[in-house]
């Protein structure tokens, strides 16, 4: 059997769509769907059921993924051995919110960089874009709030960020815990907010999470990037919901002040996300591992 129907077949299976692997493999959608088409006829059995949306896998579909994916995969793994690991000359797409790139997964790669390995970053707020260019073949891994579905995209979590609301030294001094403890959400509705969008994702969150209630308030400063949300808010624009590792310098300088410290702080999962079958090559797997190790000390 031609093992390149049968990569094309496997990695049709994983992005459950012909388009999709058509993209990743560098193929006209024809192409693979000819290929297809040819690995059907050997068999005598279809693979797949077309529908509007992609493709979905029938039984003999399935147990023949189940069974030559992995043999494919260490194909290639063969293929990098001879790189010993080495991640010089090769280049990682890595995408994901521009705050955790810039302050936490760039700063780990850094002894990489320094073995040779290139890096090209993508700045995404969204979740859904990372993970949308991950599955197109743009990126080859993404750091995201959303855990994806399907078999062509596999999540590892990698950290929980602890979100904290702040303000300035001058609102808070208006501010006592048990007014906010006991009145909460009533108070600090009335007062202006800073966050990253029009619909408040922070803000909203840590009401929920805090005050099982819906903010009541409008936003005052919209700027699409948290560090900005922290200087507005340290200069006395308002009040904001911060990632404690980005305010944690903040708020020992006393530049900001957090206005509560909730027995259980709202937390948000991120998750380590990689294309299947990608982490057979080796610069994937060490910048991979990498980020994992670095992410326990976060």
């Amino acid at each position: 059997m031609d093992l390149g129907l049968l990569r094309t077949f496997v990695t049709v299976h994983r992005a459950g769509s012909f388009t999709r692997a058509a993209a990743l493999l560098g193929l006209s959608q024809p192409a693979v769907t000819s290929q297809i088409r040819t690995l059907e006829r050997q068999l005598g059995r279809p693979l797949f059921l077309r529908q509007a949306r992609g493709v979905t896998p029938t039984t003999v579909g399935d147990e023949l993924a189940h069974r030559a994916a992995p043999h494919l995969d260490a194909l290639v793994a063969i293929t990098e051995t001879g790189r010993h690991g080495r991640v010089g000359g090769r280049t990682l797409h890595l995408a994901g919110p521009p705050e955790l790139l810039a302050l936490r997964a760039l700063p780990a790669l850094t002894p990489l960089v320094a073995e040779g390995l290139t890096l090209r970053t993508s700045l995404f707020p969204a979740a859904e874009e990372s993970l949308d260019g991950l599955a197109a073949g743009r990126h080859d891994l993404a750091l995201s709030t959303a855990r994806p579905r399907g078999g062509l995209l596999t999540a590892t979590p990698l950290c929980d960020e602890e979100h904290v609301l702040v303000a300035a030294p001058r609102w808070a001094a208006r501010l006592a815990p048990e007014v906010l403890l006991s009145k909460g959400s009533v108070v600090l509705d009335q007062l202006p907010v800073i966050e990253v969008h029009e619909s408040l994702p922070f803000v909203t969150r840590y009401w929920s999470a805090v005050f099982e209630s819906k903010p009541a308030a409008s936003a005052t400063v919209v700027v699409p990037d948290l560090r900005a949300v922290l200087e507005v808010a340290a200069s006395g624009a308002g009040l904001a919901v911060l990632p404690r590792y980005l305010c944690e310098e903040a708020l020992e300088s006393g530049r900001l002040v957090a206005l509560l410290e909730p027995q259980v702080p709202p937390l948000r999962t991120y998750f380590l996300v990689v294309r299947a079958g990608t982490l057979a090559l080796a610069h994937i797997t060490r910048a991979y591992e990498t980020l994992l190790r670095a992410a326990v000390d976060w």
